[in-house]
């Protein structure tokens, strides 16, 4: 599948705004924390998404209740579903100059996923956290995604990379009283 900026300009795709907070004391603490362990940005690149699939619970799965939005926020409550999760990765990716773009699968509901960019191609990641069944990867050599759509049962992956939230996904975090009450919410379509 061949994936499309939905921006020309790769510098949005480093900027921070509401949601990829970047320019937040929290993210870059966590950003510079992970950079010293890394030798270069492809093992900052892989840290930082281990880090985010393996230590912020994705909240269906653990039962929390919260709903985050907020790059800064996910990392401080360190809880959130897909989406939440990808605007943290994408935030420490950006925080050291990594360019990244949200992208999205649709099941029964729209997926949520960051795409970063290496060697002048896009990588899609899928940092919503390991369980029995599904088990992502951070890779440049090949997609090891969450989940695979089938697409004879009209399921599909988004070809679009976005340099901000799709308003469909924004609008449900932020109008959600509770994670029950977004499980009620998600948008199936963008």
């Amino acid at each position: 599948m061949e994936l499309i900026q939905n921006t020309p300009d790769l510098s949005a795709y480093l900027a921070a705004d509401e949601v990829i907070d970047h320019d937040h004391p929290r993210v870059r603490e966590t950003a510079a924390r992970l950079a010293k362990e890394a030798d270069d940005s492809y093992a900052y690149a892989r840290l930082a998404f281990e880090f985010v699939r393996d230590t912020i619970p994705h909240s269906q799965d653990s039962g929390d209740p919260r709903v985050t939005w907020r790059a800064s926020d996910v990392l401080e409550q360190r809880t959130g579903i897909c989406y939440a999760k990808a605007h943290a990765l994408a935030a420490l990716l950006r925080a050291e100059d990594i360019p990244t773009a949200l992208c999205y699968q649709r099941f029964d509901v729209v997926h949520g996923l960051v795409a970063v960019r290496f060697n002048g191609a896009w990588h899609r990641q899928d940092p919503r956290g390991n369980k029995p069944g599904v088990d992502a990867r951070f890779s440049l050599d090949g997609e090891v995604l969450a989940f695979t759509p089938d697409t004879e049962a009209g399921e599909e992956d988004h070809p679009v990379l976005y340099a901000e939230p799709h308003p469909a996904v924004l609008g449900v975090l932020k109008a959600a009283r509770d994670r029950p009450h977004l499980w009620e919410t998600l948008p199936t379509a963008l």
